[in-house]
């Protein structure tokens, strides 16, 4: 997939994926699962249609349909990595995990410290591919939907294990009260 590749359309439907600093699960460890949803919410203000995603611990995976901008998309991108990575750095600050804040300060490079950038929030760019038919478009999907049931989280089989085992407690509750 193309990194730190500028996106040389001004409209299209691309498979994206952006990956927390060093892997770490930022996400998750401040429940900031809603900042997503809010830069969701931005897109859509602006036209724009995120068609799929998935949130995962340490990475975004998601689809979006841009509608014509005058903003590049990378901008646009950009700027949506900012949004979250600002609310992450809130939440891990209100959660007190200094330990953490002082990875994410370790990790940001001489020159980036010198335009004032304090945290590293994000591997640097972000992977991208334009959606170019059905078929791709597709895979890409199959991919996310796979994601969470795979490698080291494997957070779908876990929930499905929580839902067989609470059916055993709860259906047969359900049972007597409806008979």
């Amino acid at each position: 997939m193309p990194v730190k590749t500028a996106i040389p359309f001004g409209n299209g439907h691309f498979f994206m994926t952006f990956t927390c600093y060093k892997w770490l699960p930022l996400i998750n460890c401040t429940d900031g699962y809603h900042l997503v949803y809010k830069w969701f919410d931005v897109l859509k203000s602006r036209g724009h249609f995120v068609t799929r995603f998935v949130i995962m611990p340490n990475n975004i995976h998601t689809t979006i349909a841009f509608s014509k901008t005058s903003k590049p998309i990378n901008k646009i991108i950009g700027d949506g990595k900012r949004f979250i990575g600002y609310g992450l750095v809130d939440l891990i600050k209100k959660l007190n995990l200094m330990e953490v804040l002082q990875q994410l300060k370790r990790g940001v490079n001489k020159s980036d410290k010198k335009r004032g950038k304090l945290h590293e929030i994000w591997q640097d760019s972000f992977d991208w591919k334009i959606c170019i038919d059905n078929h791709f478009t597709w895979q890409k999907i199959d991919y996310m939907h796979k994601n969470p049931c795979s490698g080291k989280w494997m957070l779908a089989l876990l929930l499905l294990i929580i839902f067989i085992a609470l059916q055993k407690f709860i259906l047969p509750v359900y049972t007597n009260i409806l008979c």
